[in-house]
């Protein structure tokens, strides 16, 4: 089911060609950079996802764009207001669910909700309507009078999409959402986000699930702090800079330490029983990955298959990662 739900801000939004814009944003702790000179653009009903291995700089990106971190350089807008200048106005257009859940167990769901909408400002004569229609498109209608801590995660995370959204923002922020939850719940959650565009909210959303990050619209691929690229999930795979061959063999450990010492390859990695292998297709014999056969049986290895296949997200972030270290 697809909702209609009206805002109400405290004056009118300026005219915001992007629904999120961050230019020349840096952060550092210390000695530790943890954001270097983002420069990012969300347009307005899209949904856009962050990506990037562990300590990339997502979560303090998250926290500089809610306001809760003040940036050592540069400036964000959030549908058209400057959050260092005009940070409530800002806040008043952004929702955020966060990575753990961060509601009250001990309230009910209706009761989650109406603390929501009094500390977001929602006036009583619209709230009645705008609860009821998040809870109908969430399906947690006939639940309202369950305690938080009864419901399952996914029950949850609907939950929290609720609350985020009971103020009708025109951006939302989700710092890795469904973490931890089963894949049914996965997907019925991003059921929901879906709907959303349409509703006129714009999404970044920082997710650790390549199958998610293929559903966004853009991605942005974050490593050590740094924005290394942003396109669609089909034109990341185009980025791809070497081949991939998956070889199987009895000897991985052999084979692992001896591929990671060939010249041409530039990465390892397992798939299930397989080794998956980046290498240089225009160095000598490896147009198919020939070479790499000929090399491990010549090292004494037993070679069951060794076959190029087609690239996944995760081998282009793995590839940007590693050629994003090796600039630093």
């Amino acid at each position: 089911m697809q909702s209609s739900i009206s805002a109400e801000p405290v004056r009118a939004a300026p005219a915001a060609a992007t629904a999120v814009t961050a230019s020349g944003v840096r952060k550092q702790f210390g000695a530790t950079v943890a954001v270097a000179d983002l420069d990012l653009q969300v347009e307005e009903r899209e949904i856009f996802g962050l990506v990037g291995p562990d300590g990339a700089g997502k979560t303090t990106t998250f926290r500089l764009l809610l306001g809760l971190l003040r940036p050592d350089a540069g400036s964000i807008r959030l549908a058209g207001y400057d959050i260092g200048r005009e940070p409530q106005a800002a806040r008043a257009v952004t929702g955020y669910v966060a990575q753990q859940f961060s509601l009250y167990g001990d309230l009910s769901i209706d009761e989650n909700i109406r603390f929501a909408a009094e500390i977001r400002g929602v006036e009583r004569p619209v709230y009645g309507e705008r609860a009821r229609q998040l809870l109908e498109m969430t399906d947690l209608l006939p639940f309202t009078a369950r305690l938080a801590r009864d419901l399952s995660g996914g029950m949850r995370r609907k939950l929290a999409l609720i609350c985020a959204l009971i103020h009708a923002p025109r951006v939302l922020l989700l710092d890795e959402p469904t973490t931890g939850v089963d894949p049914v719940s996965r997907r019925e959650f991003w059921r929901l986000l879906y709907q959303l565009p349409e509703m006129g909210v714009s999404l970044l959303i920082s997710t650790p699930y390549l199958d998610e990050a293929e559903r966004c619209h853009e991605l942005g691929f974050m490593s050590g702090g740094r924005l290394l690229a942003v396109d669609t999930p089909i034109g990341f795979l185009g980025r791809m800079p070497d081949s991939v061959a998956e070889i199987r063999t009895p000897a991985r450990t052999q084979a692992w330490r001896w591929l990671k010492e060939c010249p041409a390859v530039s990465w390892v990695d397992t798939a299930g029983s397989a080794l998956r292998v980046a290498f240089d297709a225009e160095a000598p014999g490896m147009t198919d990955g020939h070479a790499l056969r000929e090399g491990l049986a010549a090292a004494g290895m037993v070679v069951e298959s060794c076959a190029p296949v087609a690239p996944r997200l995760s081998d282009v972030f793995t590839s940007l990662a590693q050629a994003g270290g090796d600039e630093a």
